[in-house]
């Protein structure tokens, strides 16, 4: 069981709260040696974890839950082995935990040292994606906190699944299993008392739509951490490589659309529009694409945009597609709709490139690649738990420095303050 039916949220949070003393005082040994049986647990139990799968994507397409949202909840042997592999792959990165960030001396002698140490309690609210039961509670154990997870109706089965497995690991190290808690209950009432549980929740992350986003904003007392929308353009400019640039474009649109660095947005610069956007099109099939008007003139089949379509996430295959006279033009475009996520500019022009990159406020500013590559993995932080376009405390992919905070450690000998 990953709770005890009928126990209440508080309790939940009191467990995990208690847990979370006990991690913080863990070696780094004891936390890699729970990650690699959790991981080895998850490849044991494969089976169990895809039919639990199976029975929440059989739910799924019962009630006509569009395709990508069943892809996001939809596991296989390779994405648990996946799961897994991140598990494994957090446990061989250094443990933030104990680091010094910086120390000095006071003329009067103090010692000052500031200290990286865990946040205590990391609850994460999330829909349909049982890849992040495991991520989330990797990054917590290895980051000294407890994971306190409360996932979706739709993938309670999954969730719970791959939650006894971790848990099992877990204590196979002599970790407590409440390092990860899983709240069972998910209905809407619990969802907000779960953002209210302040004292016991340290930091809340959602990961989600518009909608889980906004509950957050409306109903959280607890701090929190917003793992924002991904609305993420591919700008390419005039002296952009063509080849390149369609290159990245597929790659960004096309690879994984339901995710939330998916390329959403194309603006093309007016000088390469002509030769560039018929390509694109046709290297993109069952690609819906809806543009302004000048797009329309060189592409007759795309279909046009309303206002709402430049600021939109879409995770689908859609993507909007605005032509621009200069960079000046394609940097406003983007700021006035960017989501803060990702931003790319294709370009062989060096200023242009300097520009964007210090123009265009988003959490990742990407030039000549794809903006699939903003993503914790990607920038070697092992697996994320989330990533987040405010700009306090953390911005972009969370790994393991962005689930700890500091403290300052003090260390005299005798001084008093005149």
């Amino acid at each position: 069981m990953t709770s005890l039916p009928g126990t209440s949220l508080p309790e939940l949070g009191r467990r995990a709260k208690q847990a979370s003393r006990a991690l913080a005082l863990a070696s780094s040994r004891t936390k890699d040696a729970a990650l690699n049986a959790a991981a080895d647990l998850l490849v044991e139990r494969t089976p169990e974890i895809l039919s639990a799968n199976a029975s929440d994507v059989g739910r799924a397409d019962d009630g006509g839950v569009p395709p990508a949202v069943i892809d996001r909840l939809r596991l296989s042997e390779a994405r648990v082995a996946a799961m897994a592999g991140g598990l494994r792959q957090v446990a061989g990165l250094a443990d933030p935990v104990g680091e010094v960030v910086e120390g000095w001396v006071r003329p009067n002698g103090l010692r000052i040292e500031k200290v990286r140490v865990p946040l205590g309690v990391v609850a994460i609210i999330y829909e349909n994606r049982p890849n992040v039961t495991s991520d989330a509670a990797g990054l917590c154990l290895k980051s000294g906190n407890a994971a306190f997870l409360r996932g979706s109706s739709g993938a309670l089965a999954s969730n719970q699944a791959v939650a006894a497995a971790l848990r099992e690991g877990f204590a196979r190290a002599g970790l407590p299993e409440d390092c990860l808690v899983l709240v069972e209950d998910t209905s809407y009432e619990s969802a907000r008392e779960f953002m209210r549980l302040r004292g016991l929740i340290d930091c809340l992350i959602p990961r989600g739509g518009p909608s889980l986003i906004q509950a957050v904003l409306d109903n959280a007392t607890v701090p929190y951490v917003i793992d924002g929308d991904g609305n993420c353009h591919l700008y390419v400019d005039a002296t952009a490589d063509l080849d390149m640039a369609l290159a990245l474009l597929v790659n960004g649109k096309t690879q994984r659309p339901s995710v939330c660095n998916a390329t959403e947005s194309l603006v093309v610069h007016r000088d390469v529009a002509s030769k560039f956007l018929p390509a694109a099109a046709g290297a993109l099939p069952g690609v819906r694409l809806v543009g302004d008007e000048t797009a329309r003139d060189l592409v007759p089949t795309m279909e046009p945009a309303g206002e709402e379509d430049w600021g939109k996430e879409y995770l689908d295959l859609i993507l909007s597609v605005r032509v621009v006279d200069d960079l000046d033009a394609a940097i406003a475009h983007v700021q006035r709709y960017s989501s803060g996520h990702t931003e790319a500019i294709v370009t062989a022009d060096l200023v242009s490139a300097q520009r964007f990159t210090r123009e265009v406020d988003a959490a990742a500013v990407v030039v000549n690649a794809s903006t699939r590559f903003t993503d914790g993995e990607q920038f070697g932080f092992g697996a994320e738990i989330g990533i987040s376009t405010q700009k306090l405390h953390a911005r972009g992919p969370m790994g393991l420095r962005e689930l700890t905070t500091t403290k300052y450690i003090v260390t005299g000998s005798g001084q008093v303050r005149a």
